[in-house]
């Protein structure tokens, strides 16, 4: 047990793992901005999709220069677009259960996006980025 706590500090406690965040940050900002754009001409719900496909060349982009430090590559965009499908589809629960609910459509794309981080950085780290995989 000693050694996964030491494996889960080594991953969620590194420099890589704050700068994963502060790129998210940044990619939360990008991508809500993005979906309430295309909210003034789609439906709160339907504007998440490429509200989030903007975001998501803006993540990449920045994961692999800055985060992983790895060159642009389709292989790696493909790798790093599949690695993000759980967060997806966790982040569009959280948007409609918000929708549902009844709040305000920036705060539901906020608290989305916040959802599922620690689970998009393992897929990223240990197959989009995998260095070995190279």
């Amino acid at each position: 047990m000693s050694d996964f706590i030491e494996k889960f500090k080594n991953i969620f406690f590194s420099k890589q793992f704050i700068i994963f965040i502060i790129i998210g940050i940044i990619n939360t900002f990008t991508g809500t901005i993005f979906s309430y754009i295309y909210s003034s001409f789609l439906s709160a719900t339907l504007a998440f999709f490429p509200g989030y496909i903007s975001g998501l060349f803006v993540s990449y982009i920045l994961n692999s220069f800055i985060t992983f430090k790895e060159k642009l590559s389709f292989h790696k965009l493909i790798k790093f677009s599949i690695s993000t499908i759980p967060n997806f589809i966790i982040q569009y629960v959280v948007v409609i259960v918000c929708n549902i609910i009844g709040l305000d459509k920036l705060i539901a794309y906020v608290f989305a996006a916040v959802i599922g981080v620690p689970v998009t950085f393992i897929l990223l780290k240990f197959f989009a980025f995998n260095k070995k995989d190279n």
